[in-house]
């Protein structure tokens, strides 16, 4: 890998590291210091993405290229969880999915805009992080 190649491979290890960071601590802010209870799907992207921090930390430090084949189902299956409840929130559906648990998926504490809410911003660092992890693939052929 030439000097250039491990320079991109560290920028984006860093930017997916960054992204997995600051979804993990504004899902906690919201949910620890503003007190929104998390709904059963938003544990799941949770489960997720939490883990990515540490992942992507430990292969920024090393310089890990392999870093695609183990964090990639991470970020697919957790985007999944996040494209599910953005589309439960917005598109209109039956009643008697108003409610997942102990508190409803369909619950929109945030709405900036009129359209932005928590699945959707969970689902955009998925996606970035996605394209970040698609970048190293492409890097390291």
């Amino acid at each position: 890998m030439t000097e250039e190649q491990e320079k991109k491979l560290s920028f984006l290890l860093f930017v997916a590291w960054a992204v997995a960071v600051l979804a993990t601590a504004g899902s906690l802010y919201l949910s620890e210091m503003k007190h929104f209870a998390p709904c059963s799907l938003c544990w799941f992207q949770r489960i997720f993405m939490y883990p990515l921090t540490l992942l992507f930390v430990v292969a920024y430090a090393k310089g890990d290229k392999g870093i695609v084949s183990y964090a990639l189902p991470l970020v697919v299956i957790g985007g999944g969880f996040s494209l599910y409840h953005t589309i439960l929130q917005k598109l209109p559906h039956d009643s008697t999915l108003n409610a997942c648990g102990p508190v409803s998926c369909k619950g929109d504490y945030l709405n900036w805009f009129g359209f932005i809410t928590i699945p959707m911003l969970a689902l955009t660092a998925f996606i970035i992080i996605l394209v970040a992890l698609i970048k190293i693939r492409m890097l390291v052929k």
